[in-house]
């Protein structure tokens, strides 16, 4: 069947999320974008779909076209009167990465910035778009999950990202725009062969079609075949880590007790559903092998860019690579309300009348915060034992990479609280005594 407005309606009325507020179009410019504008438009005034649209152009500044292209899509929404925002973005290239992904990655985030709460970003790709990605991933020695492509809908951002045409052959949508006589702005950047995705376009995708003519919709339909497949196995991950799961970390012995490639498939996902990349599968498998295989008293950490696993009493956790810590001491002044910044990602002391609480007349008017140097000790209770602190924290569960992140608090040379999770009791008020509690605002997780 042809591309056409009610082709377009069709997807939309299949697909488009439950509680959607609105319609997002990205607009390049270029003639796909265009055709999945003029449809929608199309579609709008046969049947309202009753859903406010508007369109978003993304000017990425690296080359001259890019007032022309910018030009095509302001002139194309004001034909239409449908309401546009223009976003520059600035693209930068980190080692080692290239340009398109530079690129693509700063006009997501720019999208995903002007996404409004329940709107539905609509992107104009097409099933040789698919056929490409998935060339392009095999050639990247993709796993299961870059070779699912693109998906047709997707949560974004405070939204979704539907993409309608995706399953609509090029030669369809150039019908289209030649019927309806649509006229675009070119990307030179469409034509460089210095891009992955435009050499294979326009120098190796012709020679596929001409051999394999249905190539396009059989690489699409694979990669929904692979999709299929990676759900499946998200969803047995999802079990086994469910399973798995002690609190913030995994058990380690019910890692072991899973085949090699299940332990792999549950850790990816959980690393998944913290927020955190998995490292390169090599990498990975190394990691696991190391927090599975070393003795019980070590404390194995296996990092990888801003991130680490790291092993502790048989759980393992995920962590930031570099761990907060106490630097240098610091004073506080021993005053209620009196605050203190402990440093990035540590959080802040501030002192609160409290009674019974540490005796605010045998405080000196400044005390000592400094990090744990090994041997302290603390009275926590009138009739408790003395205990180290070390033993404090093993009894509480304290991580112990998180243990420098302790903000020790001294009246002259004396241990009398940490954070506000133990006082000493030999520094406290009696009950009906005025005093002061510590109070640890947005302090880090310890535990």
């Amino acid at each position: 069947m042809a591309f056409s407005a009610d082709v377009l309606r069709a997807v939309l009325e299949d697909h488009l999320p439950a509680g959607v507020t609105g319609l997002l179009v990205a607009l390049s410019g270029g003639a796909d974008s265009a055709c999945l504008l003029t449809a929608l438009v199309e579609a709008e005034a046969c049947a309202p779909l009753g859903l406010p649209i508007r369109a978003i152009h993304i000017d990425h500044g690296l080359q001259a076209a890019s007032v022309a292209l910018r030009g095509s899509a302001q002139a194309f929404c004001e034909r239409g009167e449908i309401p546009l925002t223009v976003a520059a973005v600035r693209v930068e290239t980190a080692a080692g990465e290239s340009l398109e992904a530079a690129a693509r990655d700063a006009r997501y985030r720019a999208l995903a910035l002007e996404l409004r709460p329940g709107e539905c970003l609509l992107t104009a790709h097409h099933a040789q778009d698919q056929a490409e990605t998935l060339l392009l991933q095999l050639l990247r020695g993709a796993g299961l999950k870059g070779l699912s492509a693109m998906p047709l809908c997707r949560p974004f951002a405070k939204g979704w990202h539907l993409r309608p045409m995706l399953n609509v052959a090029q030669r369809e949508l150039r019908a289209f725009r030649e019927a309806i006589g649509i006229d675009a702005a070119d990307d030179p950047m469409n034509h460089d062969p210095r891009f992955d995705r435009s050499y294979l376009r326009n120098t190796v995708w012709p020679l596929i079609e001409e051999r394999w003519p249905g190539a396009a919709a059989a690489l699409a339909r694979s990669s929904r075949h692979i999709a299929d497949a990676q759900e499946l196995l998200e969803g047995s991950a999802a079990v086994a880590v469910e399973r798995l799961r002690d609190g913030q970390a995994l058990s380690v012995p019910g890692l072991r007790a899973l085949p090699e490639l299940e332990q792999v498939n549950a850790l990816r996902h959980w690393l998944s559903a913290a927020g955190v990349a998995a490292p390169p599968a090599s990498r990975l498998s190394e990691a696991l092998r190391q927090v599975l295989t070393a003795d019980a008293d070590h404390l194995p950490a296996v990092e990888w860019g801003e991130f680490a696993l790291r092993r502790y009493q048989d759980r393992l956790f995920v962590s930031a690579a570099q761990v907060p810590a106490i630097g240098a001491p610091l004073e506080w002044r021993t005053a209620a309300e009196s605050r203190l910044e402990l440093g990035r990602g540590l959080g802040t002391l501030c002192w609160v009348p409290q009674r019974g609480g540490l005796d605010s007349r045998r405080l000196p008017d400044t005390l000592l915060v400094r990090r744990r140097s090994g041997g302290e000790s603390l009275k926590i209770g009138a009739r408790a034992k003395t205990q180290s602190v070390q033993h404090l924290c093993q009894a509480m569960g304290v991580l112990p990479w998180m243990r420098d992140a302790l903000p020790l608090i001294y009246a002259n040379e004396n241990l009398v609280a940490i954070g506000d999770i133990w006082q000493d009791a030999r520094w406290r008020a009696a009950r009906d005594e005025p005093g002061f509690a510590c109070r640890w605002e947005d302090a880090p997780n310890l535990t």
